[in-house]
């Protein structure tokens, strides 16, 4: 185990941009000065009052007031929720509800911002919602100033491991007390039941969704739950809620090994990669050498281990292979070095959003208990991914668990999908360091008759990016046709390059109608 690994301050990789825009929801004015709609829900549930939302002309905001247990029906909270109508109503098939993933992702600002195809525009209403801890629907805060107290290091012994527990303990506490009951209850089988109460007071019989990375969990969770209220469901970069600790940290692991490994190959037959002719994994090794011996730097900023298998996930992940490959060119490695902490800016007062640990420890139940158990899952990671090492987030996110009550309120199983559900489409990328491919096909595995999985045969974190991908989904959600493929190429840019840059990529809900050499079969 590497001494010199930081943990640092929690980099909030997944769906980062969304968890930055909860931390400023609140504060901003979600609906405008204008008249009001009303859509009453069926069978006596509660009556939905739509407003204009600011700033948005053709989007309408509203706020549902949920139960905080469902178990006690007591305190409530409100769901902000916003719908864009469809854009032909006399065409209109039913409500896509949609969530980006994170956890921290904002479903409204999906909603807001993002663009659809104009055939799912003009024959849905697209509907977002922020869910229950996340955004605008009751965030789940706490100190920054204890934020930024997050140990370091990755434990080296048992005291360090017991530091670790405290801490979590600590912060535990302090997002319960600044965040109220519900964060006890901010795991996803109770979202599942909130967008339950939102399709019945949509007035929907059914509903259509799509879910990214976390969000595929949710999409997963009501198919299980409340499959005879789905129509159709698009789950993209999927989550694996069947597996336990150990292969949970190595699976995830892998994928980054496995994305180490086709960015390798991607500068082995590329001439533009600053890496071209050179041993790439060779070279990865004697930097990650390097900063194990703090002896790495860019210029004069120094590297840690930490750093560099960061920037390698998020560039794998983007993906940003040429701008990556230009920067492991452009490292030094020379005279050890002192490594400075993470310096934070800004002032340590008040709270912050802070919503991942309440998620995911009530979601999964990765409890370590005490430093050999971390040694031996470190080496487990290292055995499955000998260059990569490690996955930086799936780590983060179980060593945020160290410390938590062992009993989770939505512990992993086994996904069982009735007969009255419909095939839900999974689409995952082959190269994915997040949600890696093997989590796709083992949730393939698992409902074999009820998904069909599409494969990506690209890389990156998010498998609509392409006019086939997108094709294959807006087909399906319109018409509820299963692509004939089993897996959609990935874009040639130069020569064998497999991993284009991203302006090269579709951006994820562009419309776009594959021609006929993307759309041939080809094995998955």
């Amino acid at each position: 185990m590497s001494t010199t690994h930081r943990r640092g301050r929690p980099h909030k990789r997944w769906y980062a941009w969304a968890a930055a825009a909860c931390a400023t929801a609140v504060a901003l004015p979600l609906y405008a000065a204008q008249g009001q709609e009303e859509t009453r829900g069926r069978e006596g549930s509660r009556t939905l009052t739509w407003q204009p939302c600011k700033g948005h002309s053709d989007a309408q905001c509203t706020t549902l007031n949920l139960p905080i247990d469902w178990s006690s029906r007591g305190k409530t909270f409100g769901l902000k929720v916003v719908r864009r109508k469809a854009t032909n109503p006399s065409k209109r098939i039913g409500v896509l509800l949609i969530n980006p993933g994170g956890p921290g992702g904002s479903g409204v600002d999906m909603a807001l911002k993002s663009s659809f195809p104009a055939e799912l525009r003009e024959r849905f209403d697209i509907v977002g919602f922020d869910p229950r801890g996340i955004g605008r629907s009751h965030p789940i805060t706490c100190s920054k100033e204890l934020i930024n107290k997050v140990p370091q290091e990755l434990p080296r012994n048992q005291a360090e491991f017991a530091h670790l527990a405290s801490y979590n303990r600590k912060l535990r506490e302090d997002c319960r007390k600044h965040s109220g009951p519900l964060f006890d209850h901010a795991d996803t089988l109770n979202v599942v039941r909130d967008m339950d109460a939102l399709r019945a007071a949509l007035g929907e019989q059914k509903i259509n969704y799509y879910g990214h990375s976390y969000g595929t969990l949710i999409g997963q969770q009501y198919a299980q739950r409340y499959g005879r209220h789905v129509r159709s469901m698009v789950l993209d970069s999927n989550m694996d809620h069947s597996l336990g600790t150990t292969k949970l940290a190595t699976t995830a692991a892998a994928a980054v090994e496995d994305s180490l490994t086709a960015f390798a190959q991607w500068c082995k037959t590329t001439s533009t990669c600053s890496l071209h002719g050179q041993d790439v994994l060779g070279r990865w090794n004697r930097l990650l050498s390097s900063a194990d011996r703090s002896q790495l730097s860019d210029a004069d900023t120094p590297v840690s281990v930490d750093d560099l298998i960061s920037r390698a996930y998020d560039a794998f992940a983007a993906p940003e292979w040429p701008a990556f490959a230009k920067w492991l060119n452009s490292l030094h490695t020379g005279t050890p070095h002192r490594q400075a902490h993470p310096s934070h800016t800004g002032p340590a007062t008040g709270t912050e959003a802070h919503v991942r640990p309440a998620v995911f420890c009530q979601d999964w139940q990765t409890r370590i208990r005490d430093y050999q158990d971390l040694r031996a899952l470190v080496q487990a990671e290292q055995a499955a991914a000998p260059h990569a090492r490690t996955s930086p987030e799936m780590r983060e996110a179980i060593l945020g668990c160290v410390g938590w009550p062992k009993r989770t309120n939505n512990p992993q199983r086994p996904l069982h999908i009735g007969p009255d559900a419909p095939t839900i489409l999974l689409v995952n990328a082959r190269h994915d360091p997040t949600t890696g491919y093997a989590w796709a096909r083992n949730v393939h595995r698992q409902a074999p008759h009820k998904t069909r999985l599409l494969t990506y045969e690209g890389s990156g974190h998010g498998a609509l990016v392409t006019p086939c991908t997108t094709h294959a989904m807006t087909q399906y959600l319109l018409h509820l046709t299963l692509p004939p493929q089993r897996s959609c190429p990935a874009p040639q840019v130069s020569g064998n390059d497999n991993g284009p840059p991203p302006s090269t990529r579709q951006k994820p809900g562009q419309s776009g109608r594959p021609s006929s050499a993307t759309t041939a079969g080809h094995p998955a």
